[in-house]
């Protein structure tokens, strides 16, 4: 334990963000490093509780409770409050192969469980993970990794946060790792679906050079089942781990959902970052937001991204309209107790540029979206709501319920669908005849994630559905581990 009172003498220090009216005039991200005197006090703060709730990663009442990839958390905040940054790149990096990610898009449910937490502000392990590993690249900390080569060869299909993991594990043991992107570049929703401004491309470049030079193989530009059979796969490989996502996005069943302007918040999102990344968005290859009138419907993360990537086109107005009640601004112990993931109201950073914008939060709640009228162009012109309340029905679920008199009529030349995805697309599944689970992921189970067909695997969304980017990476590394096991009897990842 780094200092014994720490907790009692230093309080949190949010991580230091760039002001919303500064970043919205650009793409870049928002995270701005720390002093070092507040990070070494900040580290101070972990008290070394005797049962790390932190590094847990367990589910509890459907939400993950401390870190999925069971970070040795207290061991790395201690070596940073003693300023011993190499050690604690290495304790970090024993169960977190990228912490540049994870550091910058995950939501931290470590903090969420954090012993601290239960009677005052729990630590800032995230903002610590980023200080880290950041500096780790900047001493050249971080090298290619080179192993003694098996002489087995295995296929991964998809390159986001879980085919990424299991390409490092198994690259790392001495087997050969071919990655297949559909995309021109790799990533997945770390490239095409998080905005530059939360997670810039460079980071994710700098590791996949690393990848690269430690002999990983990215096959660009072919999607599996279209351009290449997934059956050859199969056939020229000791193993396959398919690991192409939850990427079919849940529509929304109303009237006038075909009209011109209404399109999933993914494809404008990757779109976005795609023309960013290609001419600075000079190309036009984008869905643009420019003095338009945007409602989002659905809330999380992508909604939030969407509201700040409308704002940097310029929009003339955005609100998000989400059919579940405001969350309180405080957990409520008696239905939601420590360590649960802490279900309460939270300003993120697409909000906080509303509010400095517009003056006023763009979320509005217990909304229900009943049609979208267009004009004579087949364009969109309105989103038609009304209000709901939740109740209970003759079975004990609850549903909702309109409220009468409620409705309204909001002004919309963009409507951007950001409710989550269904699950992942049929192409593999069909053509492999891969057994499903009953919400129609590829079924597998947790820590075995071999399928019904011989030497293929999966793991990530694509088997657990959409998740968090730390549940992906830890079944990318489990799922490494059982391929090495099946092709060399036993493993040591």
């Amino acid at each position: 334990m780094g200092k014994a009172t720490g907790f009692l003498e230093y309080e949190r220090v949010n991580p230091k963000k760039r002001s919303p009216e500064d970043r919205i005039k650009d793409w870049a991200e928002l995270k701005l490093p720390q002093e070092p005197e507040i990070i070494k006090t900040q580290g101070a703060r972990c008290m070394n509780c005797g049962v790390p709730f932190c590094q847990g990663g367990v589910l509890l009442n459907g939400m993950a409770s401390g870190c999925p990839l069971h970070n040795l958390i207290p061991e790395w905040n201690e070596l940073v409050y003693k300023g011993q940054w190499q050690e604690a790149y290495k304790r970090l990096t024993r169960t977190s192969p990228f912490p540049e990610f994870t550091s910058r898009v995950c939501p931290a449910p470590c903090e969420g469980a954090c012993t601290e937490g239960y009677i005052m502000e729990p630590v800032t392990v995230n903002s610590l993970e980023y200080e880290i590993i950041e500096k780790a690249f900047a001493e050249g900390w971080v090298l290619p990794q080179k192993a003694k080569k098996t002489g087995k060869k295995v296929a991964v299909v998809g390159s986001g946060p879980s085919g990424l993991a299991a390409a490092y594990y198994l690259n790392a043991v001495g087997h050969d790792v071919t990655v297949y992107e559909r995309n021109d570049r790799a990533g997945g929703l770390m490239m095409y679906g998080i905005p530059n401004m939360k997670l810039d491309k460079q980071v994710v470049a700098r590791r996949l050079e690393l990848m690269k030079a430690s002999g990983v193989r990215f096959v660009l530009n072919t999607e599996i089942g279209k351009d290449m059979p997934a059956r050859e796969l199969v056939d020229q490989y000791d193993a396959v781990i398919l690991c192409g996502g939850a990427t079919k996005p849940r529509g929304l069943e109303v009237e006038g959902k075909e009209l011109k302007g209404v399109c999933f918040a993914v494809d404008f999102l990757k779109a976005n970052t795609k023309s960013l990344l290609d001419s600075g968005l000079k190309d036009g290859s984008f869905i643009s937001a420019k003095d338009k009138n945007v409602i989002i419907i659905g809330g999380g993360d992508t909604g939030t991204d969407c509201v700040a990537t409308s704002i940097r086109h310029g929009c003339r107005s955005v609100y998000q309209l989400e059919i579940m009640p405001e969350p309180p601004e405080k957990r409520k112990e008696e239905s939601n107790p420590w360590p649960e993931w802490p279900v309460k109201l939270k300003v993120d950073y697409g909000q906080e540029e509303a509010i400095s914008l517009y003056g006023k939060d763009p979320r509005n709640y217990l909304i229900s979206t009943k049609k979208i009228v267009g004009n004579e162009n087949g364009e969109v012109k309105e989103v038609h709501t009304v209000e709901v309340t939740w109740v209970k029905n003759a079975s004990g679920r609850m549903v909702p319920q309109e409220v009468p008199g409620s409705e309204k009529v909001w002004q919309a030349d963009l409507v951007l669908l950001a409710m989550g995805f269904l699950g992942p697309e049929d192409t593999i599944l069909d053509e492999l005849k891969l057994e499903r689970d009953s919400r129609s992921n590829v079924k597998a189970e947790y820590e075995v994630f071999e399928t019904n067909v011989e030497k293929v695997f999966t793991a990530g969304d694509m088997r657990r559905g959409q998740s968090l980017i730390v549940w992906a990476i830890q079944e990318g590394k489990l799922a490494a581990r059982e391929v090495d096991k099946y092709l060399m009897g036993k493993s040591v990842i």
